[in-house]
């Protein structure tokens, strides 16, 4: 299964982009996250902020993780009918193919101005390009047939 968490992007450069994730009581998870309060958990805000830097990175080939997270920080919730305004900033790309992002998501409630939104979701981390083994070799007997 795969969770996009990313609706609809509002605009993207080459080092920074701003999407939203909008909740709704349709969501699966919600139904256990909590079962009285309902919210976007906290790391589903994370992976959002993951899935924007991916396609900062474009689409060429290289598969990116993440990395690591420094200094994240959560404000207040995102519940049913709000939306999370996420925006990420590449900040630098090092030689050994990691790449790193400043992001953070603020809580639209219907009505409610950008200028007033509270942060739901702050911090830095890191994404890193997948690292793939090359294929072993077969074993075989020295006369170039497989053992077994």
């Amino acid at each position: 299964m795969r969770f996009r968490l990313i609706d609809q992007v509002l605009e993207q450069t080459d080092t920074r982009i701003v999407a939203v994730k909008n909740v709704s009581n349709a969501e699966e998870y919600l139904g256990d996250h909590f079962p009285t309060f309902p919210v976007l958990p906290g790391v589903f805000m994370l992976e959002a902020l993951v899935q924007a830097a991916r396609r900062l990175l474009g689409d060429d080939g290289r598969r990116f993780v993440l990395g690591g997270v420094k200094a994240l920080r959560y404000g207040t919730f995102v519940k049913p009918g709000e939306t999370l305004r996420i925006q990420v900033d590449l900040q630098k790309r090092s030689e050994d193919g990691v790449v790193t992002f400043k992001g953070g998501g603020v809580v639209l409630s219907p009505g409610a101005a950008l200028e007033t939104a509270d942060t739901a979701v702050s911090g830095r981390f890191t994404m890193r390009m997948i690292q793939t083994a090359p294929p072993v070799a077969a074993a075989s007997t020295g006369d170039g047939s497989p053992v077994g």
